[in-house]
């Protein structure tokens, strides 16, 4: 990507942020756009997800498709993967190649599930006691060069600018219902997760595991499948539900 083009990527983000009402539909916005610019830069199909964390608390809140929202939101339940360490670290930390890279095992295998082959994760600076991270996933290996890892790093420096921009323009106008639900939404996932950790004795990644296949089998938000579950527990001697034989 050279100079010109990306500035106007970043002319073309400040628009997107002048035109959106809330900061949910900005990051789905920019992560659309990142993901598209990364397609065009590699030739490859790139999906998109970005993180934010405030407080060391972090939430998934935007996308460029469901199925990466997902997956960003499974590595922040297991805690571990190429996007957290990029948010601890503040460097880019790229996942090569999901069957031969050592690190990450349990998430890789949720990567593996999902046809993901290779993955991206590049820190933003939000500001203001923010941190962000952009997570890129490709379904083949090899197209996160150094010349492409580069351009990333641009991209997101940009994007970074605008997301500072976003954060005050919905802090300045009380529209961060979207960042405290979202954040909220987590913590109830995470209830929920512990619920069914202590009642199945498993780990939190089948934990997890059991929230989205419920999630897909009955059509229903992730967040509304572990509400339920948090309410069942707090509002009636019910118990977790088991996993099925």
């Amino acid at each position: 990507m050279v100079v010109d083009e990306l500035a106007e990527d970043f002319e073309q983000l400040i628009d997107l942020i002048a035109s959106t009402a809330d900061i949910k539909s900005v990051l789905d916005g920019l992560t659309g756009f990142a993901a598209a610019t990364m397609t065009s830069t590699t030739g490859v199909h790139i999906e998109c997800a970005v993180t934010l964390r405030r407080h060391k608390r972090t939430a998934t809140i935007g996308g460029s498709s469901e199925k990466a929202v997902v997956l960003d939101r499974i590595e922040q339940a297991l805690g571990d993967g190429p996007c957290v360490d990029a948010l601890e670290g503040g460097v880019p930390v790229l996942l090569g190649d999901v069957a031969s890279d050592p690190r990450w095992p349990e998430y890789r295998s949720a990567l593996t599930a999902a046809g993901i082959s290779s993955a991206l994760g590049i820190p933003m600076a939000a500001g203001d006691g923010w941190g962000a991270v952009l997570n890129l996933f490709s379904p083949a290996t090899g197209p996160f060069t150094e010349d492409v890892v580069a351009g990333a790093m641009l991209f997101a420096e940009m994007a970074s600018k605008a997301l500072r921009l976003a954060i005050k323009i919905a802090a300045a106008d009380q529209r961060g219902h979207d960042l405290k639900a979202a954040m909220e939404n987590r913590s109830v996932i995470d209830l929920a997760c512990g619920m069914i950790m202590a009642q199945n004795r498993c780990s939190k990644d089948d934990a997890f595991e059991f929230l989205t296949r419920a999630s897909n089998d009955r059509n229903q938000k992730l967040y509304v499948i572990a509400q339920s579950i948090v309410d069942s527990v707090a509002g009636s001697p019910q118990k977790a539900p088991h996993f099925e034989d």
